[in-house]
């Protein structure tokens, strides 16, 4: 039986089946990440776990992998069990903070190189991420899933070859799989996300996911070198998601945005996120901006959701 595709179908809900497998992508077998399977935890779901266990409570129905599934999970003294194997309760556990199993201790899923990007919970289930503490993906009203669900939408990606400039997570990638998109080309800069993305189970090709990825072409590397390697008209589609104006000042420029337009074909469409960061602070109006150095790359464009949604000239 297939996915039930109706609007008043809850996209979290939705991004579950498609996860497990239940309805796949009309694409290639899935990719196998080598990460093993390791259950993560947040605070609520470790009061939970600790509640259990002071109730004796032999097992407790409750999510390791982020309110992908729920799960029966066993409640012992000293340790709970899952899947087979015993794990110890934590002495603590920070609020706004995932942990994974490193083989020896639950560790938060953050890294600290250049910068640090750590994976945060929502109340929806999928997770955001920060950078330095700048949250990478709105959650506080819609879940960052169903959000990028919407967007995607916007470009209509069946069929069609194309550009996801900044990878992050992946959740413009897995609803363009999910919308039977024939090539997927993503890019993501920093190693620590990808790393990042091989424990979120919402991600496409995590050892969690059991839905196709073979349309997608996940790579590291700097999306402003890399688009110079295409040649022009290349992609139907466009996804732009890039971090602030003021951390990537780049991913905003008219060279870049004209290169943007050099790639896409004619009619193509593009969806880049704004947000409305500086606004109260500065007066300044991120999304009349863009759209104002789009226009001038060759598109027209409207103010759709957070962002800008641009289609370049038929005659360019």
């Amino acid at each position: 039986m297939g996915c039930d595709q109706s609007p008043r179908m809850d996209a979290v809900q939705r991004a579950r089946n498609i996860s497990q497998g239940h309805c796949p992508p009309r694409s290639s077998p899935p990719l196998r990440v080598n990460v093993p399977l390791t259950p993560l935890l947040t605070a609520t779901v470790h009061d939970t776990l600790v509640s259990a266990r002071r109730m004796g409570e032999a097992t407790v129905q409750c999510s390791v992998d982020l309110e992908r599934t729920t799960r029966s999970v066993t409640v012992g003294p000293n340790e709970w069990g899952w899947e087979g194997q015993r794990y110890p309760y934590m002495e603590a556990c920070k609020e706004r903070t995932i942990y994974y199993w490193s083989g020896a201790a639950f560790q938060p899923a953050a890294r600290y190189s250049d910068a640090h990007i750590k994976l945060v919970p929502t109340s929806w289930g999928p997770p955001t991420f920060e950078i330095d503490g700048i949250k990478m993906l709105p959650s506080a009203r819609v879940s960052p899933y169903a959000d990028a669900e919407y967007k995607v939408s916007l470009i209509q990606p069946r069929g069609k070859c194309i550009l996801d400039t900044c990878g992050g997570l992946g959740y413009f990638a897995a609803w363009c799989l999910h919308g039977q998109a024939a090539q997927l080309h993503s890019y993501e800069k920093h190693p620590d996300v990808l790393w990042l993305r091989t424990l979120n189970p919402w991600s496409p090709g995590s050892a969690w996911s059991a839905a196709g990825t073979g349309a997608m072409t996940l790579a590291l590397g700097d999306i402003t070198e890399r688009i110079l390697q295409y040649p022009a008209a290349h992609f139907d589609a466009i996804l732009h998601d890039p971090p602030r104006f003021g951390i990537a000042g780049e991913l905003y420029s008219q060279n870049f945005y004209d290169q943007l337009a050099r790639v896409l074909k004619r009619r193509g469409r593009l969806f880049h996120y704004t947000g409305a960061p500086n606004r109260l602070t500065t007066g300044r109006n991120v999304p009349h901006e863009v759209a104002r150095r789009l226009k001038r790359a060759g598109f027209s464009t409207e103010l759709r959701a957070d962002g800008v949604l641009a289609q370049k000239s038929a005659a360019r």
